[in-house]
């Protein structure tokens, strides 16, 4: 009987244990979360989503999305990003970069078709094309470029929105972002900010 007695108030011990845990760190902890993401980064909190003039949503400034046609080939009027190994490329859900290592015969086949295909687009030599705009990121979902990605894409779409080449590098010079002190990465270049940017002056 006292051994049943001992049973019995373990479990109601464990049980209040796991209530006041749950309670704890599943719906007030959670709740007090939010609460200070909403009100001291409601912008980070809800996505960082970036919206056109008329309030829509296009995109959000984390994650990079392509710029292609409904023929899935890249628009020549607008920036490429770098490629993604998510999904079908930048899909949240799906975030990854490829497994395939440096010597891969894959992976050295698909950059050299990139390179080749960047080159004829942007009218440069193979060797001038950057390594960023032939390998994707860690996390397949970088917004971003290098400012020697950008300079390459600068002529085509000049010519494409018939606008002078030194309008377009002044863009992108307002669109990347340097490093404070040079501490924590290279410049780096907001791909959907410059091409909202880039339409705004058609507007």
């Amino acid at each position: 009987m006292s051994s049943t007695r001992t049973t019995a108030r373990t479990l109601w011990v464990s049980a209040r244990a796991v209530a006041v845990l749950t309670i704890t760190t599943g719906v007030l902890y959670t709740l007090v979360i939010t609460g200070v993401g909403q009100l001291a980064l409601p912008a980070q909190a809800n996505g960082s989503l970036l919206r056109d003039d008329e309030g829509r949503v296009i995109g959000s400034s984390s994650i990079g999305q392509p710029f292609t046609g409904a023929d899935g080939e890249p628009l020549p009027a607008y920036f490429q990003p770098r490629p993604s190994a998510a999904g079908d490329g930048y899909d949240g859900g799906l975030s990854s970069g490829s497994n395939l290592g440096p010597e891969s015969p894959e992976l050295i086949a698909a950059v050299e078709e990139r390179r080749a295909e960047v080159a004829e687009r942007d009218g440069v030599a193979e060797e001038d094309v950057p390594a960023d705009a032939v390998t994707a990121s860690a996390s397949g979902l970088d917004p971003h470029i290098s400012p020697a990605y950008a300079a390459i894409q600068v002529e085509r779409v000049a010519v494409e929105r018939g606008l002078e080449p030194a309008v377009l590098r002044a863009l992108v010079a307002a669109h990347t972002t340097t490093p404070v002190a040079g501490i924590g990465g290279a410049p780096v270049v907001h791909v959907l900010e410059l091409n909202v940017a880039l339409d705004g002056l058609d507007g």
